[in-house]
């Protein structure tokens, strides 16, 4: 093998690489954005849940069949 097939391969294999990464890198930051996205929702959820149970609501058994099963 020549030095300049040689040189070509790992140009290449750096090219995928580097486009590899960039790939990984989106792939984060997008996560990374739907966890916050999330995080934000569940706090929403839990302040409404603690108000509500502060105004003595109702309180939700989702894990309990309905009395007429």
């Amino acid at each position: 093998m020549d030095d300049d097939a040689r040189q070509e391969r790992i140009e290449s294999h750096l090219a995928e690489l580097a486009r590899m990464v960039e790939d990984l890198s989106e792939t984060v930051a997008r996560q990374e954005a739907t966890l916050d996205r999330l995080g934000k929702r569940v706090a929403f959820l839990m302040e409404r849940e603690a108000e509500r149970e502060a105004d003595g609501g109702a309180a939700v058994f989702a894990d309990r069949r309905p009395p007429h099963w």
